[in-house]
């Protein structure tokens, strides 16, 4: 099989290839990125040698190199992950997001859907395009009274410039699946996390502020819901819906690790007093105090979500997906890797 991967590079999509690489033997991937500020320099120079992987430097908002790929390579199924994904940055520049998420998408499928429509007719009931979106489409179910996990099909209502961004995606993707018939099968996913992510979102970020005795600023009073995922079962979910997900549908991936923003917080400066209790900061009199004095609670930021959750009930049922990691066990391995790799 030749795999093609938008966004490649990025945190998830570099967990999902080094676990397709690493569990299907027959697979090459072709990987799409333009390498942003968030691309993982450093697993790529990992995989100078590898041959089964090769990546091509094109953005997927850039038609004419797009369709230069697809020729050259010849993809039978394709993934897509690129995105500008940091809420914080969609809401000081949403220029971007608008650009890459939605104009990228749009180019992807038309060139997708030029690409299949001339293959063979065995390759092209084949042939899928899996869109990868996220669970902040769905809005704030704080918004609805008593939240519960959202299912499939559920209205969205998003909040913010990126997740509005990846909602026009998601519509995008179904209404070239009902129009052109492209087959096209979705997946939304709650907040990932694990080693290697790039320090812009809230684990990494309290890792390091931590690690350097700076503050851990908390939005509001930090009582703010999150479904946390670790990016390899996300990864290994992924693969699932690729292969066998059906057509035309979404599936939610979550592992149901809800809890608090503070507490989550919390929870990584008990395992920092633990694993690096030399770097605790001082108190009064010299005295080591827990990572925990560093919190302080800053001003919410606009239109913050109090709540996301999702049901991933479908995936389970229907592809036998179990996540493999336990939250506290991943989150300290996470801490550790930080620990190993400032």
């Amino acid at each position: 099989m030749k795999l093609l991967v938008t966004g490649g590079a990025g945190f998830i999509g570099s967990a999902f290839i080094q676990y397709v690489l690493q569990t299907q033997a027959q697979v090459h991937i072709v990987n799409v990125d333009k390498l942003t500020y968030a691309a993982n320099h450093a697993w790529l120079c990992e995989l100078e040698h590898e041959p089964r992987h090769q990546l091509e430097r094109v953005d997927v908002s850039d038609a004419p190199a797009l369709e230069r790929v697809f020729a050259r390579h010849q993809p039978d199924v394709v993934l897509h992950l690129a995105a500008e994904s940091h809420v914080d940055r969609s809401i000081e520049g949403p220029a971007a997001f608008v650009q890459t998420n939605l104009v990228g998408t749009h180019v992807l499928l038309e060139t997708v859907r030029h690409y299949w429509m001339q293959l063979p007719l065995a390759r092209k009931a084949a042939f899928r395009l899996h869109h990868v979106s996220t669970d902040e489409v769905y809005g704030d179910l704080m918004d609805a009274g008593t939240p519960e996990p959202v299912r499939e099909g559920a209205a969205y209502a998003p909040s913010s410039p990126y997740s509005a961004s990846k909602a026009g995606a998601d519509h995008l993707v179904l209404a070239w699946h009902r129009t052109y018939g492209l087959p096209v099968v979705l997946s939304h996913a709650c907040n990932n996390y694990g080693p290697r992510q790039y320090p812009e979102k809230l684990i990494p970020v309290m890792i390091q502020q931590a690690l350097q005795g700076l503050k851990l600023p908390v939005y509001g009073a930090g009582t703010q819901v999150r479904d946390w995922l670790h990016v390899d079962d996300h990864a290994c979910a992924l693969w699932a819906i690729l292969q066998r997900g059906q057509i035309g549908r979404s599936y939610h991936v979550s592992a149901g690790h809800r809890l608090e923003n503070i507490a989550l917080v919390r929870q990584l400066c008990a395992l920092l007093d633990e694993l690096h209790p030399q770097g605790r900061p001082l108190g009064l009199g010299g005295r080591p105090e827990s990572y925990a004095s560093l919190i302080r609670h800053t001003p919410d930021r606009p239109g913050h979500d109090r709540y996301y959750a999702l049901d991933a009930s479908r995936l389970m049922a229907e592809l036998a997906w179990v996540a493999q990691h336990s939250f506290e066990q991943g989150l300290r391995d996470t801490v550790k890797w930080y620990l190993a790799n400032p």
